[in-house]
């Protein structure tokens, strides 16, 4: 594999690493801004702690010379550990011995969290004695170098959004085949949502063009559609979160988007959507590895719906979910399930909504139950 010819969108490796990490750890006011944005900065005792967590992570940062030291001192060292104990009473992990130590994956999740989706993921291979995978996000996050070092330091693929349609879609085969290439030849792993956007609906359904582009990247080569599936060991993984503290919010810009045609995001709404998902409260969330994707599949969309029926089925089916189905379906068939649940709460959450942003947002915590069990039936 030849990394300089991705270097523009690959993590940082080698002295590019001490170079960023020179330069976040001179940075220690951007540290104290984002420790700011994610937890109380009210009061001077308040203050102080943050100014000495930021300390401490420029002191952890002279460890880093990987992307692995990044996410092993600061990431999962340091920042979920904190917005897990903030903002979520428990965190559980399955199907991870599906997965071996020694090899590398391309893991395949819904997306429901601009930046915790893959994050947890990463913290659950590390909590699994997996190896932590890269993760590929969109360049419409990075929106300074500070970040975009953050960014790069902690695995992060960039996948560029924002070129014309001919240059994206060569974009798309390049990126493309620095997946395949870095599963196949640098054995490491990889995450990637099963769509672009999150899925504020909550129906979580794979888009094939992602399967595609893997083996265009590689056809050339003379290598089969069939190859680069089992030899990319695609594993769906479901993320199921109790709560999401962006609900309403993208209830709204749903409702806006079907009304209008479409939804034009304003400055800095992603940055908005993304303090929200890290600092409100989560409830429960759990990560379910499925099966690496091995067999005979002759088309994109045969993998995709493979995909979609193992996370479909792996969901963690909360209270919420459950409650928000029988309420619209006008049912009782799980109401066993959240007898302690407290219903007029979680309804009330959605108090002062409009009618139809309300009903968005309920039916995005019942969707996981209808696919649940649409995926069932399919078995």
């Amino acid at each position: 594999m030849n990394i300089e010819q991705y270097k523009d969108i690959a993590p940082y490796r080698g002295q590019d690493v001490r170079d960023a990490v020179a330069r976040v750890s001179a940075n220690k006011d951007a540290i104290y801004k984002m420790l700011s944005s994610l937890g109380p900065a009210e009061n001077e005792q308040q203050q102080k702690q943050i100014s000495a967590y930021a300390s401490h992570i420029v002191s952890m940062l002279d460890k880093v010379y990987n992307y692995d030291d990044f996410q092993r001192y600061i990431t999962a060292g340091i920042f979920l550990p904190a917005i897990l104990e903030k903002s979520v009473d428990s965190f559980t992990i399955s199907g991870a011995e599906h997965t071996k130590k020694e090899l590398s994956y391309l893991f395949m999740s819904n997306h429901r969290d601009i930046v915790l989706d893959c994050a947890l993921i990463d913290i659950a291979l590390l909590k699994s004695d997996r190896m932590l995978c890269e993760m590929a996000i969109g360049d419409n996050l990075l929106t300074n170098h500070f970040v975009a070092d953050l960014f790069k330091l902690n695995g992060g693929v960039t996948v560029k959004r924002t070129l014309p349609m001919r240059e994206k879609y060569l974009e798309s085969i390049r990126l493309s085949a620095y997946f395949v290439e870095l599963i196949t030849e640098q054995n490491k792993s990889i995450w990637v949502a099963q769509k672009s956007g999150r899925a504020k609906d909550g129906l979580d359904v794979t888009t094939p063009a992602i399967i595609k582009m893997l083996h265009l990247s590689q056809k050339s080569k003379g290598i089969s559609f069939n190859e680069v599936v089992n030899n990319c060991r695609i594993v769906p993984v479901a993320v199921s979160y109790e709560y999401d503290p962006n609900d309403l919010i993208k209830a709204g810009e749903e409702v806006a988007r079907i009304a209008k045609g479409e939804h034009c995001k304003k400055r800095y709404e992603d940055l908005i959507s993304i303090s929200r998902g890290l600092k409100g409260y989560k409830g429960n969330i759990h990560i379910a590895f499925g099966t690496p994707i091995q067999g005979e599949y002759t088309t994109a969309e045969q993998v995709a719906q493979e995909i979609d029926r193992q996370i479909h089925t792996l969901y963690k089916l909360w209270p919420t979910n459950l409650f928000a189905y029988d309420y619209l379906e006008n049912s009782t068939q799980f109401s066993h399930l959240y007898r302690d649940f407290d219903t007029e709460a979680f309804l009330y959450r959605f108090k002062g909504a409009r009618e139809d942003v309300r009903l968005f947002a309920l039916n995005a915590y019942a969707n996981p139950v209808r696919s649940f069990l649409a995926a069932q039936q399919q078995s």
